[in-house]
């Protein structure tokens, strides 16, 4: 697997068919690309789908092409382009996976997550990811760490840039009620940009109380709150409400989980005029109470990925310690373990599992 010359990958062919190979080391065809030597490859919820489907969306694996997974990543610099002025061989950085065409009316306005010509690592057919030994992107996606970043935390900038995208499209401000749903990765992390952005209270919301033990911990301070499966999103709403004394409701709503009864409930939970984003992934379609959202005047965000300067201050967060995202690694394979990490994954078992580089 280390011979010179070769990129060791884990390809997936279809719904559980993972396959190791070896492919062309991606070479400098632009004088600011970066080649990254992979260290660390972080487990999200979307890699276990498109184990456990094959597809993600509306996109799939293509028949003849399989695909190299992997998007949360940091690696050392192994090689760059004559112009690169910012990074140097051996440097460690985090990997902003996907990079737009920078030319369109979406870039321009500074909205690249949606460019429709972004390439986003393992996206088929085409777009590998980062399961792999060597990795090719952009001088101005890579992220050099600063010196109290290790590599295993430079994983989780990716997952907590998502977080900062939501708090910054609700403008979350000193002072205010947040109410996040969902305690996974980004729940949790949702909680805790929310804390540094100032909120005076946050409020952890999820049906597992192994969730909200972590949430204790890693947002200090926090409330927490378990819905009650065979109450109305109302009656979960006033309940969550009264035990947190939020008076007439919370300033803002994060919603991590895509469970429709979150959703229902989180539009319930927040004042007149409050805020609301939507970061989870869940059913295509869903009931949506409509009516109270017109009737409170609430302001509906939307959140794709991350954007201009999300990357950036996610790394500051983790810099000066306002996001302790080491205490979220709870497991580590090897490269050749990525099945396991994926199945750990699958069954909630910890937070957030790194599948190790390739070892030579």
């Amino acid at each position: 697997m280390s011979e010179k010359n070769e990129n060791p990958s884990c390809f997936l062919y279809g719904p559980q068919e993972a396959k190791y190979g070896d492919r062309p080391v991606p070479e400098i065809c632009d004088p600011h690309d970066v080649i990254i030597r992979i260290q660390y490859v972080g487990v999200c919820g979307s890699d276990v789908h498109w184990y456990l489907h094959g597809s993600m969306g509306a996109n799939s694996i293509v028949p003849g092409k399989p695909l190299v997974l992997g998007h949360e990543a940091s690696g050392t610099v192994h090689s760059i382009g004559s112009s690169v002025r910012s990074l140097t061989p051996g440097d460690r950085v985090a990997l902003e996976p996907g990079f737009p065409c920078r030319r369109c009316a979406r870039c321009k306005e500074g909205r690249y997550n949606l460019c429709a010509s972004m390439t986003f690592a393992a996206s088929p057919p085409e777009a590998h990811g980062t399961l792999c030994k060597f990795f090719k992107l952009p001088e101005d996606y890579c992220y050099k760490l600063p010196a109290g970043v290790s590599l295993e935390e430079g994983v989780l900038v990716e997952p907590a840039s998502v977080a900062v995208h939501m708090a910054r499209l609700v403008d979350v401000r000193v002072g205010q009620t947040v109410v996040v749903f969902g305690s996974g990765t980004v729940g949790l992390l949702c909680g805790g940009v929310a804390r540094a952005f100032g909120a005076s209270k946050v409020v952890m919301v999820d049906i597992l109380e192994r969730k909200l033990e972590v949430a204790k911990s890693f947002v200090g301070g926090c409330g927490t709150f378990v819905p009650d499966s065979g109450a109305s999103a109302e009656e979960n709403a006033a309940r969550l409400i009264a035990e947190h004394g939020l008076d007439d409701g919370a300033d803002v709503v994060m919603e991590a989980s895509g469970a429709a009864p979150s959703v229902q409930t989180g539009i319930h939970v927040l004042r007149v005029g409050g805020s609301y984003v939507q970061g989870g992934l869940g059913r295509n379609v869903m009931d949506f109470p409509i009516v109270a959202m017109s009737e409170k005047e609430l302001t509906m965000k939307g959140c794709f990925r991350y954007s201009s300067g999300d990357f950036k201050l996610a790394l500051s967060l983790i810099s000066e310690g306002k996001l302790r995202v080491r205490e979220l690694i709870t497991k580590t394979v090897e490269f050749g373990q990525a099945v396991e990490a994926w199945e750990t994954t699958r069954k909630g078992e910890g937070i957030k599992t790194l599948i190790k580089g390739v070892q030579d």
